[in-house]
């Protein structure tokens, strides 16, 4: 009765499964991931002669448009858009707001916040004049930009870390006591371990769903329960995500119990089988009475074997369905070949989880009496996961990158590499750990030894107790004991005192063989989490693939040339900045020179020069120029700059607002060095 229920419950485990996996991975599609802006409608500075309709934004992949995705203000600052933004004729790669009938001439401001396929949000703002340019006050709560608010990035980023985390630490655990360490499951310590993991993963679920809507939009901590932001993320395809995980992990609480119950009561009937059989050994017993205790001993174990089996396949869909909540909403759901990369994206989840989840399990198997068999069955597990992570994140680098040189040019090539470099850390330490568990069965069998020399020794004890005082050994040495020797009798206590104290320090410590091999682990440990905040880091950065396809093109969201632009005699603003990134390279150390003409709002003429200390002028890999008015919460707004020449670059600065603006100038030197310099600049009307 009790396996038929049993069956019934992983019968419906997996049912919940089915339909949470056809629920996450059913939006996955081919798009280029992290969307960029391509063209805007009118197009950005230009001026038109009509007021338009609407304002169209058309993007390199398709976006979900969360409330208020587009907004549009007039020079004084007022809304006159009419709201509720829609895809263009259904097409998803596009972003449409209607615009109120009569608008004025002037210049007008249009911010805009959308979520890109792979669950990231974008945003920025730009300008279009109607008639001629025009002064312009743009409210500080209608300008959206794409930065999280600090408090609300730095929570959603450790909920996702921890949540990468938990889940290692779920599955590791119960794939550790499932094939490595049956009896496992019955130490507390074992089992608090899996309660961590799936608390973990559930609270961290739940914060990042809370904190997604506030995240997507820029606002602060405070709108984490506000629940028209909550429905608005789960409309959306990291949200169903999510909720998916959650249901997932409802059912992971029923496995938990079935995995504690069921395959504890298993361990416990294979112990007493196998103690039961040890014992029968040491009689005189025939062969056939042998071969009848070895079935009946089979025939026990047999239901603990299937018991096993149940769990192991329904664990694994479990673990498979909670990858596919990361893998279904994140860079494997778009870009090329998604076919491909969702299922090795979630193979690679799996081994990471049975590599890292498992070295924490082994932690407490070291200290609760593993056996050396298990260790080194574990030690094949970690070389096969090992294995796995290194052809899966071959293919998800070469996915993701694209060509050798985003290894060092983009940040997601920068952050892949020191993501390599901590496993391979890993590796080395786990190598280390390979010798340590041929000192431990060493150990253990020096130790099984002792043991028996212990055990003979002691009986030699009571032997010579019982000769000392003159009485007959064997069964009737215990009669004669009363009046042994006190000294000797003293002298044996001792030892007995002494041999039980060294038993239970090595039972508690382990041998040192056991306890090198700890800290061995234990560092491996250590590594593992760095390479849990690295992949946390990963995800959240675009590919770099995509970064360089976005630099090689020209973005839409950089300033172009307006028409009509020309420079006014007398009106140039002349701004030297010197940086210093604090590279060794000739060109770490300089002055950026900025000009600005007619320094005026509307469209500028924008000149940057960048000079070495001695006045000649040097190139850099990298360098961005962006203006920002702090006091209307207003930009940055990045200029486009065009080479002129070494060290000459020009562009065209719109800029609708009279104030004290700050001109920032990003230098990048190396791959490693960079600054931000910045400037006042005071506009007038």
């Amino acid at each position: 009765m009790t396996a038929t229920r049993t069956a019934r419950r992983l019968g419906a485990l997996l049912a919940v499964l089915g339909a949470a996996l056809a629920l996450v991975l059913g939006g996955a599609s081919t798009a280029s991931a992290h969307a960029t802006l391509v063209r805007t409608d009118p197009a950005q500075n230009s001026v038109v002669p009509n007021a338009p309709d609407a304002v169209t934004l058309t993007f390199s992949e398709d976006v979900s448009l969360p409330g208020d995705s587009v907004r549009v203000l007039d020079p004084a600052g007022k809304p006159v858009d009419n709201g509720n933004s829609t895809h263009v004729d259904g097409k998803a790669d596009t972003a449409r707001v209607t615009l109120r009938p009569g608008l004025a001439n002037g210049t007008y401001t249009v911010a805009w916040r959308v979520v890109s396929e792979d669950s990231h949000p974008i945003g920025g703002a730009f300008t279009f004049s109607v008639g001629a340019p025009s002064d312009t006050s743009v409210s500080a709560s209608a300008v959206q930009t794409a930065k999280a608010d600090g408090v609300v990035s730095f929570v959603y980023g450790t909920g996702r870390a921890v949540a990468y985390g938990a889940f290692a630490l779920l599955a590791g655990a119960a794939a550790f006591v499932l094939i490595v360490w049956p009896r496992g499951i019955a130490v507390h310590a074992v089992q608090r371990l899996l309660m961590t993991g799936w608390i973990a993963l559930l609270t961290s679920t739940v914060a990042v769903l809370l904190l997604r809507g506030p995240y997507e939009r820029g606002t602060g901590i405070a709108q984490a329960l506000d629940l028209s932001l909550v429905r608005g993320t789960l409309d959306e395809r990291i949200g169903t995500a999510l909720a998916a995980r959650l249901l997932l992990l409802a059912a992971s609480g029923v496995f938990l119990s079935l995995l504690v119950g069921q395959l504890g009561q298993s361990a416990a009937v294979q112990s007493a089988a196998s103690t039961g059989g040890a014992r029968s050994a040491t009689g005189d017993e025939d062969a056939e009475e042998a071969e009848l205790r070895q079935l009946e001993q089979r025939a026990a174990q047999r239901p603990g074997w299937d018991a096993r089996l149940g769990l192991g396949v329904v664990g694994l869909a479990l673990a498979v369905a909670l990858t596919a909540t990361w893998v279904g909403a994140d860079h494997s759901a778009v870009g090329i070949q998604v076919w491909l990369a969702l299922p090795l994206a979630s193979v690679h989840l799996l081994a990471m989880a049975l590599w890292l989840g498992g070295l924490a399990t082994l932690l407490i198997g070291l200290r609760h009496g593993l056996p050396v068999a298990g260790v080194e069955r574990f030690s094949k597990l970690a070389l096969a996961a090992v294995t796995a992570l290194t052809v899966t994140g071959v293919y998800q680098s070469w996915r993701g990158l694209g060509s050798w040189s985003a290894l060092v040019d983009t940040e997601y090539g920068r952050l892949l590499l020191i993501k390599v470099g901590c496993v391979a850390a890993m590796v080395g330490v786990a190598w280390i750990s390979r010798s340590w568990i041929a000192r431990v069965r060493a150990a253990d069998a020096t130790g099984a030894v002792a043991a028996e020399a212990g055990a003979a020794e002691a009986a030699a004890d009571e032997e010579s107790k019982a000769v000392a005082v003159g009485a007959p050994t064997g069964a009737s040495a215990s009669a004669a004991s009363g009046g042994g020797d006190a000294v000797r009798e003293a002298q044996l206590a001792r030892q007995r005192a002494v041999r039980e104290a060294a038993g239970a320090r090595l039972a508690q410590d382990g041998t040192p063989a056991r306890a090198g091999l700890r800290r061995s682990v234990l560092v491996e440990s250590a590594v593992a989490v760095a390479v849990l905040v690295v992949t946390t880091m990963l995800t959240n950065s675009p590919p770099g693939r995509v970064a360089e396809a976005v630099a090689a093109a020209p973005a839409a969201q950089a300033q172009t040339p307006a028409p009509g632009v020309s420079t006014v005699p007398g009106r140039t603003v002349e701004l030297k900045i010197p940086y210093n990134t604090g590279g060794s390279t000739a060109n770490a150390k300089g002055t950026a020179t900025v000009t600005v003409n007619p320094a005026g709002v509307g469209p500028n003429a924008v000149g940057l020069t960048l000079d070495d200390a001695s006045g000649r002028p040097i190139d850099v890999p990298e360098l961005q120029l962006a203006f920002t008015l702090p006091d209307r919460d207003l930009g940055p707004l990045p200029v486009t700059l065009k080479a002129e020449g070494s060290g000459r670059w020009s562009g065209v600065a719109q800029l609708p607002l009279a104030g004290n603006w700050v001109v920032s100038v990003t230098v990048r030197s190396s791959d490693i060095d960079q600054v931000t310099a910045v400037q006042q600049l005071k506009l007038d009307k």
